[in-house]
């Protein structure tokens, strides 16, 4: 029988974060944080996202696929690398293009999508993810509620074929790919797009600028209620 010591490892992994113009991402907060305080919580995800990335032992590159300036800026100083949203044709030809991208870089890369709204993600557990992802050709990481997906992962050689929006998990099943069934990577799991989303990421402890967003977000009289905010131990400042 199989067990986790006898899966193969890849040395290092690109990971593939897309993101919208923040101007238009995250509208379905908009009842709540309002079209001023919506981008900033937007780019405040994406930020922890990113830098909780970077500092997981087994991503080399880290590669963000927007045509926003501030937002590029921004995750540029993280460590990210930019790449235009040159087909401007949706969320999975973004992610198909930053992957084709990423291998004129690292050819042998092994590549894996990663949702721009994950603000508590830890480095360790999406270490585990990426780790059990290496023994398949591709595999996904369905998100909290169980529908959508938060990661989807190929091998070096391997096409992604994203297929992500709406029910992506049944789609990515479908395709082939193996479904991760760790279930201790809450924070992997924990994509935002509604308040309730948001409300789940800050009781599992979100990134510090997540929390300086939606500090701005309370004074503001908006968005979730008054109680205590807790900052991932594990998130990197």
């Amino acid at each position: 029988m199989r067990t986790d010591a006898d899966r193969p490892v890849f040395p290092a992994w690109t990971l593939v974060i897309p993101l919208k113009p923040l101007v238009r991402a995250k509208s379905r907060l908009a009842d709540t944080a309002g079209d001023a305080l919506r981008p900033s919580l937007a780019l405040a995800f994406a930020q922890d996202t990113v830098a909780a990335a970077v500092a997981c032992a087994g991503v080399r590159d880290v590669v963000v696929v927007t045509d926003d300036d501030l937002a590029g800026r921004a995750l540029a100083a993280l460590g990210a690398r930019i790449v235009r949203d040159e087909p401007s044709g949706g969320l999975n030809a973004a992610l198909a293009h930053g992957a084709r991208a990423a291998r004129v870089i690292r050819p042998s890369s092994a590549v894996a999508a990663l949702n721009a709204d994950l603000p508590a993600l830890r480095p360790t557990e999406l270490q585990r993810v990426l780790d059990y992802a290496s023994a398949f050709p591709r595999a996904f990481l369905a998100d909290a509620a169980g529908i959508g997906t938060t990661l989807l992962s190929a091998g070096p050689g391997i096409s992604l074929a994203p297929a992500f929006e709406g029910p992506s998990r049944a789609r990515h099943g479908a395709s082939g790919a193996v479904e991760i069934p760790l279930s201790d990577v809450p924070g992997v799991r924990q994509d935002v797009d509604t308040w309730d989303d948001l409300e789940a990421a800050l009781a599992l402890g979100v990134g510090p600028r997540t929390a300086a967003a939606v500090e701005q977000v309370r004074l503001a009289g908006q968005g979730p209620g008054p109680g205590p905010l807790r900052r991932s131990a594990a998130s990197p400042e």
